[in-house]
């Protein structure tokens, strides 16, 4: 349409509809528009629409993805995005753009950028002991937890395990169900959601909050600001009702009746802000999350440098190296290669997979959401048609 047609065009809606009908015509406009747009990766391939259609939904069939919710950045701006598949495999319910999915680990990087803000604010340092704000009686018969800090936890060194249910080394000599610590806190690497779930409590505590009902004040200060307008920690009517169904081994899972991530042994349910794995979202929100990462938005310049400095003095283990990780920082991987920089996380709560890259310098990026036990396969996928790795 010629420029004058448009503006005339516009002109003429205004008039006719007034204000508000106007903005939602003209962001439905852009939203479809930049959602045709042509994706291209960091070293340049560009890749169609209509090529990443057929990608994605080969791969739907060969992995048997049940469901798939995917967004592309490029530019800070998402040009690219599907909700594929369906929300149970037995009812066959389509997923659409408000489905809503388990984000698993891709919960820490999102409370990590709270903490962040905290430490702006001053409300909290990252190296003062957390003991120092919140004493914690589940690891008090091991006074080297007092070392822990805010960084040791956002960078995995505090020495805690991922969930003390996880089983540990003998040698330790762990009661079940008893926390413990694997090393000295700073002084290895150790992913840990347990190390999140203390900080989560110890932000409560700052907030004068409990972990039961952190999810307003979050949504303050951080979903509402970064346009996150689905995204919640703990369960509400809007989030149940667009739920989807988490899936296992080609099986509906039914770990229990919510379909929530739930640890009844410590005391954490559906209305627990778990800020290691509790989570639910979709790519449209998520990406608006990355889309604020990417811009800097909401951080002071000392914050954003501590989130993406290389905070390790020991090697990930081989596993981690493997996957391509080379390094931590603050709440997020770092790849490196010899031309660019990635920060990455997966997220996997078993019947829910997840992950994301980050392309900072360029802007660009992806994230996705699975509702299977097959999404990290997924991404190994994708990063090679992509020519990522």
């Amino acid at each position: 349409m010629p420029h004058t047609a448009m503006k005339n065009s516009i002109q003429y809606l205004y008039h006719k509809f007034g204000r508000s009908f106007l903005l939602i015509i003209l962001a439905s406009f852009a939203f479809c528009s930049s959602l045709n747009a042509q994706i291209t990766t960091p070293n340049g391939k560009v890749i169609s629409s209509a090529a990443m259609d057929s990608f994605l939904q080969k791969q739907m069939d060969s992995l048997q993805l049940p469901g798939l919710s995917i967004a592309f950045i490029n530019k800070g701006k998402i040009v690219y995005h599907r909700a594929f598949g369906v929300t149970d495999i037995k009812t066959k319910t389509p997923i659409d753009e408000q489905s809503i999915f388990e984000a698993a680990s891709l919960s820490k990087p999102v409370f990590t950028y709270w903490v962040m803000k905290l430490v702006d604010r001053g409300i909290l340092s990252l190296d003062t002991s957390l003991y120092k704000y919140l004493p914690y009686p589940d690891i008090a018969q091991d006074e080297r937890y007092k070392l822990i800090t805010a960084r040791m936890v956002l960078s995995h060194q505090s020495g805690l395990p991922n969930w003390r249910f996880n089983t540990a080394d003998s040698a330790l000599h762990v009661k079940p169900g008893a926390l413990y610590l694997n090393f000295k806190p700073g002084t290895s690497f150790g992913y840990s959601g347990e190390g999140f779930l203390y900080l989560g409590k110890v932000v409560a505590h700052l907030l004068n909050l409990s972990i039961q009902n952190m999810e307003p004040v979050f949504e303050k200060e951080v979903a509402i600001p970064l346009q996150m307008a689905h995204s919640s920690y703990t369960a509400n009517p809007y989030i149940l009702k667009h739920k989807v169904r988490g899936h296992q081994d080609g099986h509906i899972d039914p770990a229990n009746g919510l379909n929530w991530p739930v640890l009844p042994s410590m005391g954490i349910d559906s209305n627990t802000f778990n800020p290691a794995a509790s989570l639910h979202t979709n790519a449209l929100d998520y990406a608006a999350f990355i889309i604020a990462l990417m811009k800097d938005k909401g951080l002071s310049p000392a914050s954003i440098r501590e989130m993406y400095r290389p905070q390790l003095n020991v090697p990930l283990p081989v596993d981690f190296r493997k996957a391509g990780y080379s390094t931590w920082g603050l709440g997020v991987a770092i790849e490196q290669n010899q031309s660019d920089t990635f920060y990455v996380h997966s997220g996997n709560n078993g019947n829910f997979q997840s992950a994301f890259l980050m392309d900072k310098a360029r802007q660009s990026g992806y994230v996705f959401f699975t509702n299977c036990d097959h999404g990290n396969s997924f991404n190994e996928k994708l990063e090679a048609f992509l020519s990522l790795k």
